[in-house]
């Protein structure tokens, strides 16, 4: 409101004179009918419906530029705090909330469109307020016992209707987040509909998605019919106080206290206040759904960065070493790994869950408060860096990514320098044996890419993905499982080309690379293998060495 003030102001000044003139037109035929057609004046009746055409046209006019100045504030605000949301949920510092993707997907949508209604629900109740003080001085005029009935009945029936709020309230929020996690689920399970078709669980999961989209639906029915019986009781209120004015205007006309051209203005006004009257008493419900996103809204713009700020600088030439010291967090208990400047080191955990845990760490999606330990980039704490500054140095593609809607080449290219746009991008998509994706396809490099990469395979994906993470050239870049979805013979070729593209024999410590993997293939083509397992590191050496030496890798790596 705050922001919007001077089209909000406009507008609700121009919706209230709208209202003014609305209230008006009853009182202008009244006069017509004493002033004019009872004493047969002709020149007097051309006057005032003279004068009435007049106050219809400003009645149109002024509602046409109120309402075009509060639809655009309405339609501004609704962007800007989509705006807002979507930039605080993508900021690079993360945000700390458990609301899941589906959940924050709502947030941006639903919540921020209703929380912009606020806009249109203000200028109606002003408009309203306005509509029912001109009638009811009026009525007063006419009759000081009609005025009082308007002044006193009005504030009655509204107070005896607030009663219901709370619940409205209640209900609605139920319903927003059973909605909100109904579209959550539903974002899941579209995103993993290729691994639910591999196990044949589309089934269960449409079950699933059964069970709780009939609890949405249930506090859908809950709210409606709340809304519907609040809605229900306020029209037959304010219908019944308007009729309670039309009879006693009636009773005073047939006693001679009123004239008949007052009856009909009291005619008038009692059924022109129905709208205003209803309109009070349903405003409630409105403002508490709009509340209700208001608050979700506030709880994503409102939440604490994940992550620090960072305010030490990285040394500017070469590429920086990466250590992990006595990190524990998740499975991960007490783990130890150093990797020096330009050098290709390959992780093997024997429990997925441990590497899932190192990626999690590595890609600063969690807070420092919430492990043990530290991570050291180029000799400075991972936490203490310059966060933009980390983002360039260090790149953690993790096994589950996702491609955008767009062409094949504006996902490799994405976040690439732009001097290596046309540069590097024969050489990455040959590492990545991105290039097989693109002879499969007519369009190559502008082939078609649907939202989540759904018009490519898995490996496909997989493998534009690498070519992605390649082609941003970090100085260290963190792989997790990058060819579980190729043949053997692709994910051969791929740990040759990802070697020699950043580890060239001819060239040394330009890039460091680390490949948490299981895959003999990638690891044969890294300078020295780290194994985790249960949490710890138990042997470090060349792949080969620990292949012919160490039992429990043989059987974890090679099957």
């Amino acid at each position: 409101m705050t922001r919007n003030r001077r089209r909000l102001g406009v507008g609700t000044g121009l919706i209230s004179l709208h209202q003014v003139c609305e209230s008006l037109v009853p009182i202008f035929i009244g006069v017509i009918v004493d002033r004019a057609i009872g004493p047969g004046d002709g020149g007097a009746l051309v006057l005032w419906v003279a004068a009435l055409a007049v106050l219809f046209g400003v009645l149109t006019t002024v509602y046409r530029f109120g309402a075009r100045q509060l639809m655009l504030a309405i339609a501004v605000e609704a962007h800007t705090l989509r705006v807002e949301v979507a930039t605080k949920i993508m900021h690079p510092r993360g945000i700390r909330t458990d609301q899941r993707a589906g959940d924050l997907l709502t947030v941006s949508t639903t919540d921020t469109d209703n929380t912009s209604y606020l806009l249109d629900y203000v200028p109606r109740v002003a408009g309203a307020v306005t509509a029912t003080v001109v009638s009811a001085v009026a009525l007063l005029v006419i009759d000081v016992r009609l005025g009082l009935a308007v002044l006193v009945g009005t504030p009655v029936v509204l107070l005896a209707l607030q009663a219901g709020t709370p619940l409205i309230t209640k209900r609605v929020t139920e319903q927003q987040e059973r909605a909100a996690e109904a579209t959550s689920l539903a974002t899941d399970l579209v995103s993993g509909l290729r691994p639910l078709r591999g196990i044949g669980a589309e089934e269960a999961a449409a079950q699933r998605y059964r069970e709780v989209s009939g609890r949405s639906l249930r506090a859908i029915v809950r709210a409606a019919r709340t809304q519907g019986v609040y809605v229900a009781a306020s029209t037959v209120c304010g219908a019944l106080l308007a009729c309670g004015i039309a009879i006693l205007a009636g009773w005073f006309a047939l006693n001679g206290r009123i004239s008949a051209g007052e009856l009909i203005t009291v005619i008038g006004l009692a059924q022109f206040l129905m709208e205003p009257i209803g309109l009070l008493a349903i405003v409630p419900s409105w403002v508490a759904e709009a509340r209700a996103s208001a608050e979700r809204v506030a709880v994503v713009l409102n939440a604490d960065p994940l992550v620090p700020e960072g305010v030490e600088e990285l040394a500017p030439d070469g590429a920086p070493g990466l250590e992990v010291r006595a990190l524990k967090f998740g499975t991960l208990d007490g783990v130890d790994l150093a990797i020096r400047p330009g050098e290709f080191v390959g992780v093997a955990a024997h429990r997925a869950a441990d590497g899932e845990a190192l990626v999690k760490i590595l890609s600063g999606r969690v807070a420092p408060a919430e492990y043990d330990g530290q991570i050291v980039v180029g000799g400075r704490q991972l936490a203490r860096v310059r966060l933009a500054q980390l983002r360039r140095t260090m790149l953690v593609e993790p096994h589950h990514t996702d491609l955008f809607t767009g062409t094949i080449r504006d996902n490799v290219t994405a976040g690439a320098p732009p001097k290596d746009l046309t540069e590097g991008l024969a050489g990455v998509l040959a590492a990545s044996a991105a290039d097989q994706v693109l002879s499969a396809h007519p369009d190559g490099l502008e082939h078609l890419v649907t939202e989540r990469g759904a018009s490519l395979s898995g490996g496909q994906r997989q493998r534009v993905a690498l070519a992605r993470a390649l082609m941003a050239r970090p100085p260290i870049l963190v792989l997790h499982d990058p060819t579980t979805a190729v043949d053997a013979v692709t994910e051969h070729a791929i740990a040759q080309g990802v070697r020699a593209l950043r580890h060239p024999p001819d060239e040394t410590g330009l890039f460091t690379t680390v490949v948490i993997t299981s895959s003999p293939a990638m690891l044969a083509v890294t300078d020295r293998v780290i194994v985790i397992d249960d949490g710890r590191v138990v042997a470090e050496g060349p792949h080969a060495e620990l292949a012919a030496t160490d039992r429990n890798y043989n059987r974890a790596v090679l099957r």
